[in-house]
């Protein structure tokens, strides 16, 4: 093949393939009056300086099975849990922080006093909360996660169980499910 239409083509390829790979973000309030049948709420709390935060971004929202599962089963949105901005999140108005503490009422609301970043909680479509997950993950192992939740499966076994278990049992009817 000529070297010319070579590099156009990776570029091509490569670009398409980040395009896809993108979790289609929406803000709180968007997501909060978005109509979505049987997806579930993933809302992603985050601060500007979290370093994990950005890596959550960078290395496991990025991933392309990550994405699909979240796209395909979640209405995600990104929450600054610091925001300036009051949020109103299923009817409710929610205000920013004040005084000493600059944390936003929607994710004390939400969060409790589990105010380590970032932090994601996943609740139903009408709103109530399945499980708050703290800390930072590896697209392998947030993949279990999101599946454990997406699938219903939670229903089923604990989660330490379906985590040994997962490889093995799970994963080829998820990438068959992922398939259709």
């Amino acid at each position: 093949m000529n070297g010319k239409f070579l590099i156009p083509l990776i570029a091509l390829f490569t670009l398409t393939f980040s395009v896809q790979a993108q979790v289609k973000w929406s803000t709180v309030e968007e997501a909060s009056s978005a109509q979505i049948g049987e997806k579930l709420y993933f809302i992603d709390f985050y601060t500007d300086w979290c370093g994990y935060c950005k890596k959550m971004d960078r290395e496991t929202f990025s991933d392309p099975l990550v994405a699909k599962i979240m796209n395909r089963y979640y209405m995600p949105a990104k929450f600054n849990a610091e925001s300036k901005k009051a949020v109103s999140w299923r009817g409710k108005k929610y205000q920013p922080g004040s005084g000493r503490s600059n944390v936003h009422q929607f994710a004390t609301a939400l969060l409790g006093q589990r105010m380590g970043f970032p932090t994601f909680t996943l609740l139903k479509a009408d709103g109530t909360l399945l499980q708050t997950i703290p800390g930072y993950y590896p697209p392998k192992d947030f993949v279990i996660i999101l599946w454990y939740f997406a699938s219903g499966d939670y229903q089923k076994y604990p989660f330490e169980h379906y985590s040994k278990i997962f490889d093995k049992d799970i994963r080829p009817q998820m990438e068959k499910q992922l398939k259709s």
